[in-house]
């Protein structure tokens, strides 16, 4: 039985039929919501499959709520992962993004609203776990503060605070994101000029205060620090351009409910994703770890 994007587990005869299904109607929404606390599909999966193994050994016979229980029980086990992949993440080799997904394909992310899920907000290192779980279950699965509250085995007004927390962290990130429409015409538009080298059409396109940062995770040459400034991105892009994007094709994509640029060639080679506001485009975060890049397309 599959039990997570790609998860599977042998189904016990004791997992009534009922049960079974109360879990695989859920299945989705865990997913989503483990990987929106943790920013990892392999840990997203480690998430869902504990929680099967949970449901498992229930009394189930004593759970009016499936759904309920497994929520709570998934949260709490990626609020617990969140912990821990903090500090594992203090080991990493560089800078650390978190995996893309690629949306237009993965049924299990995009049957969800697309809150809490760009790439901006699952990089929010300044959020606590709890914070974190509170803001995904308001802003992407709507759940009153009751039902938030009891989840993490909180107070309703702690609840509240957690959520509001994240808000504010989230408001003082940087500038206002531009709307999707405009979000979308400035990765056109980037893609257009990264195709073409067209270097003065890129630096016009970032802001004053630009910054590149690439993931390569030590399997693959990355930049270990931020790149700031538009001439200096410009200039860490066309060298890039020039160096790892020869024989390959450079095209949209839709990752984690937005536009992306994902350079391929029989494999994926690079995404690109854009932070953008009414200013331009704010950041680029570049995943180029072949370990976070295996579940997207390859040449189109």
């Amino acid at each position: 039985m599959t039990t997570g994007s790609g998860a599977t587990a042998d189904a016990p005869a004791t997992v009534a039929p009922a049960d079974l299904t109360a879990f695989l109607d859920v299945r989705p929404r865990l997913f989503g919501l483990a990987y929106r606390m943790l920013g990892s599909v392999v840990e997203a999966e480690d998430v869902v499959q504990e929680a099967w193994l949970r449901w498992q050994g229930a009394d189930r016979s004593g759970v009016r709520n499936p759904a309920a229980f497994l929520t709570t029980t998934a949260t709490r086990l990626a609020v617990n992962a969140a912990t821990s992949a903090r500090a594992t993440r203090e080991t990493y080799v560089g800078p650390w993004l978190p995996e893309p997904v690629d949306t237009a394909a993965d049924p299990t992310l995009g049957a969800e609203r697309a809150a809490a899920l760009d790439v901006a907000v699952l990089l929010l290192e300044r959020l606590t776990p709890a914070e974190r779980a509170a803001y995904v279950l308001r802003e992407a699965f709507d759940y009153p503060y009751r039902e938030i509250a009891g989840v993490l085995g909180t107070s309703e007004p702690n609840a509240r605070q957690l959520a509001s927390r994240a808000r504010r962290h989230l408001a003082v990130e940087g500038p206002a994101p531009a709307a999707p429409q405009h979000r979308r015409r400035l990765t056109q538009a980037f893609l257009d000029a990264a195709r073409d080298g067209d270097l003065a059409t890129l630096e016009r396109l970032l802001t004053a205060d630009v910054v590149a940062r690439s993931d390569g995770g030590g399997r693959v040459y990355a930049a270990r620090r931020d790149v700031c400034g538009p001439a200096r991105v410009t200039n860490f892009l066309d060298n890039v351009r020039r160096k790892y994007w020869r024989a390959t094709t450079v095209d949209l994509a839709e990752v984690n409910g937005g536009p992306g640029v994902l350079v391929a060639a029989d494999r994926p080679v690079t995404l690109i994703t854009l932070d953008t506001s009414v200013r331009g485009i704010e950041r680029l975060l570049l995943v180029v770890n072949p370990d976070k890049l295996g579940r997207l397309p390859a040449r189109r």
